[in-house]
């Protein structure tokens, strides 16, 4: 009988325990930015095959001075 009261008060304590960590531990993720590319279906049942190219650009053409990047959210400052 005593035994039992003692695995009891120890369940209790656990118990007790696991509630408190719960409440009071500091469980949360760190917050941090994702961005993941979004395909939308438009309601196309049937995807569109892309047209063909008629002429090719050369693979190993310089780009001109206008064709730079635009810049992303990072690099404004």
């Amino acid at each position: 009988m005593r035994l039992l009261k003692v695995v009891v008060v120890l369940g209790i304590l656990v118990i007790a325990g696991l509630a408190g960590y719960a409440y009071f531990g500091d469980m949360k993720a760190d917050p941090q930015e994702m961005r993941v590319p979004v395909e939308l279906d438009l309601g196309n049942a049937v995807p569109q095959p892309a047209p063909a190219a008629t002429e090719t650009a050369p693979a190993e053409a310089e780009p001109a001075a206008n064709d730079a990047p635009a810049p992303g959210p990072d690099d404004l400052d």
